[in-house]
């Protein structure tokens, strides 16, 4: 049995090891500690989930024991899990999602979060009949060994020096999203970012949802909308970024949106129509492709079709030794970052205020207050005159009598 901890948004040295996974020979045990992310705040059994809703079946947590935990029981086959070998092993993927339902006022104040789950088994075999007998590899002691790749999708600050503290945006900010791989042992290896696309949750498959990077590679944003959004030239080959201006999604109230990305790495040597990261810059006076990596040339077919479409995730291995060989196939990865906050300014008096003071000429509920002072200050300068002028007269009638 291995403990894998939770790795959310804000919370992540927080939660300890609230999520264990047992895999057996043809299923999956996923205890879920009722204290998820480990403040005391429990969740519910309906907000747990092995897999997207489009996988159907029975996925769902159910209660176990009176230990304050959920269960979910699937069959490695199950819920939408993929199937992927490497070298000698067979590697099942999902995620277990955590979907907070609002509270009847219809508030969330709990985020939502996306758990890696990984069974590892070895490929036996022999020359006999026998059924070949898997065994769990913890994923902490092969994953040097292995060499697997850690590929993360991280929201950065201005400066792209740390991770951003917060997830809260306005329509307005730029979201500066840093997309990277951890390549361990391997040959140097680039990382691209195939598409990306919005949802409102964590099912990358739901709707509404808006695609803005496709066809291997290339930034349509700016191209469709008119934005700034665009790959920041590459610094490091196992390093991403990209600028992209906040949205929302038109005529729907809710807010959180979640970002998730086809990620892979190719040989450095491998920039191509299929390796790419390719941005639309110029506008409508001198729009253009280009390539964040200086390879402009290949960006020719983002106005067209770059190839035929993607490969399953099940259809994906890793073969070790010569990267140039033809027997490679690039190794590709979803990663999401979510949920992000992104309000407009009419929902937050406080940021319209501080973001939309008038500069040049007072408001005019400001000039009304300034036009009744004056007034006043007029009336008590009258009001004095007259006291001291009455005063100056009976003051001089006396003397002349």
């Amino acid at each position: 049995m291995v403990s894998l901890s939770l790795q959310g948004e804000g919370r992540a040295s927080a939660a300890g090891k609230t999520v264990t996974v047992q895999c057996h020979e043809a299923t999956v045990d996923i205890t879920v500690s009722a204290d998820l992310y480990g403040i005391g705040t429990p969740v519910r059994a309906e907000e747990l989930r092995l897999g997207p809703l489009s996988a159907g079946g029975s996925c769902g947590a159910a209660a176990a024991g009176s230990g304050g935990s959920f269960l979910i029981r699937a069959n490695l086959s199950d819920c939408g899990t993929a199937l992927s070998f490497v070298g000698e092993m067979l590697i099942y993927t999902n995620q277990l999602f955590y979907t907070p339902a609002p509270s009847p006022g219809g508030i969330i104040r709990m985020n939502g979060a996306a758990i890696p789950i990984e069974c590892r088994y070895a490929r036996r075999y022999n020359v006999s009949s026998n059924a070949l007998k898997p065994t769990w590899v913890p994923f902490t002691s092969t994953k040097s060994a292995e060499d697997v790749l850690d590929f993360t999708l991280t929201l950065m600050n201005d400066d792209w020096s740390s991770k951003r503290s917060s997830n809260v945006f306005y329509l307005g900010d730029v979201l500066n999203i840093e997309a990277s791989v951890t390549q361990a042992n391997h040959q140097p290896l680039r990382l691209f970012v195939d598409s990306c696309v919005a949802t409102l949750v964590p099912d990358q498959t739901s709707t509404p949802s808006y695609f803005f990077i496709e066809n291997y590679g290339c930034l349509t944003d700016a191209r469709v909308t008119g934005s700034s959004s665009q790959f920041m030239p590459r610094s490091v080959d196992t390093k991403l970024q990209m600028k992209l201006d906040a949205f929302r999604f038109h005529r729907d109230p809710r807010s959180s949106i979640y970002i998730t990305c086809r990620l892979k790495v190719a040989p450095v040597s491998q920039v191509d129509m299929k390796n790419k990261a390719c941005s639309y810059t110029g506008g409508s006076v001198s729009p253009r492709w280009k390539s964040a990596d200086g390879s402009d040339q290949v960006c020719g077919c983002c106005d067209s079709s770059c190839g035929s479409g993607f490969k399953s995730r099940a259809s994906l291995r890793w073969k070790r030794g010569d990267l140039s060989s033809t027997t490679w196939l690039d190794w590709k990865s979803d990663a999401t970052v979510g949920p992000l906050v992104v309000l407009d300014g009419m929902q937050d008096p406080f940021y319209f205020n501080d973001h939309f003071k008038p500069r040049s000429s007072p408001s005019p509920a400001l000039s009304a207050e300034v036009v009744m002072l004056a007034g006043v200050v007029a009336a008590v300068r009258l009001v004095c005159m007259a006291v001291l002028g009455t005063a100056l007269y009976r003051r001089q009638s006396k003397s002349m009598a």
